[in-house]
């Protein structure tokens, strides 16, 4: 009983999908992050930020709503970064 129950929290934690400034691979992709997230390329990475193309999303101090060069989505990007 004890072993299923670790399987199944090990199983879980595994397959839980990135969160914020967590690496990802395809920018402007929806579907590799954890939901709300965006794989943004910034100058360096790719890296999962909060999706705010509604008007309702307010970015966290330090980043800016900009748009995915390249895609369709805006994410909340550090202030003052070069999306390439």
């Amino acid at each position: 009983m004890v072993r299923s129950i670790c399987f199944a929290v090990l199983l879980f934690a595994c397959s839980s999908k990135p969160g914020v400034g967590d690496a990802c691979t395809t920018s402007d992709a929806t579907d590799e992050c954890d939901d709300g997230l965006v794989c943004t390329k910034e100058a360096t990475k790719t890296v999962c930020e909060t999706l705010c193309d509604s008007a309702s999303v307010t970015c966290p101090m330090g980043t800016t709503c900009s748009g995915i060069s390249g895609g369709s989505h805006k994410s909340c990007q550090p202030t003052g970064s070069a999306t390439p």
